[in-house]
């Protein structure tokens, strides 16, 4: 077998940025290839996820995402159904008050018992909104046209836990939003209305 030529360090070095470079120029587009995240008004194929958002120690809000618009988008003027589950791991119980944004004139809000905020959510104890039923909760008269993925801040405002803003996506085409597989404690689902 022939002997081959070791390359010298500094050849491998040359080679090495040579790589580098061409590795970095095969993944950039050209400029008219804008991100969706860098273009408010781009639709990413496939959807989002909601995002999980901390409001304290104990409280998390988990998969906060907008009901996807039959025609495909929303225009301004319309209602979107809000889903998202509300965590509290704490020994005391989160009292959601308020609902607001600049992108929307209001909520709608219902329960088994009737409508309007506060939602309680009980120590140690999960509240689902919207996929299993009442609570329900709508933002009214959406000030912008929002498609799949696009998104819009929410501000959530709890008694005992401060307020939070999440900027809630429009979930993807052709999903139900249903109660995600990951939030701990299931058997422990409440009525958000029961006063115990």
């Amino acid at each position: 077998m022939p002997n081959r030529p070791v390359p010298s360090p500094s050849s491998r070095l040359v080679l090495a940025a040579a790589t580098g470079v061409a590795l970095a120029l095969s993944a950039c587009g050209g400029p008219e290839e804008a991100a969706p995240l860098e273009d408010s008004d781009a639709e990413v194929d496939g959807g989002a996820v909601g995002p999980d958002v901390r409001v304290s120690e104990d409280v998390d809000l988990q998969q906060v995402q907008l009901e996807y618009p039959l025609d495909g988008v929303y225009e301004v003027g319309e209602d979107a159904r809000l889903f998202l589950a509300i965590t509290n791991t704490g020994s005391d119980p989160a009292t959601l008050v308020d609902i607001s944004g600049p992108n929307f004139e209001g909520v709608q809000v219902e329960t088994l018992n009737g409508s309007g905020l506060p939602l309680r959510v009980d120590a140690d104890d999960n509240l689902y909104i919207g996929a299993e039923g009442p609570p329900d909760v709508t933002l009214l008269d959406l000030q912008r046209s929002l498609r799949s993925s696009q998104s819009i801040p929410v501000t959530f405002t709890f008694a005992e836990a401060g307020e939070v803003t999440v900027d809630v996506m429009v979930s993807a085409e052709g999903e139900t939003p249903v109660a995600p597989y990951d939030f701990p404690d299931d058997d422990l689902d409440q009525d958000p209305t029961d006063g115990s």
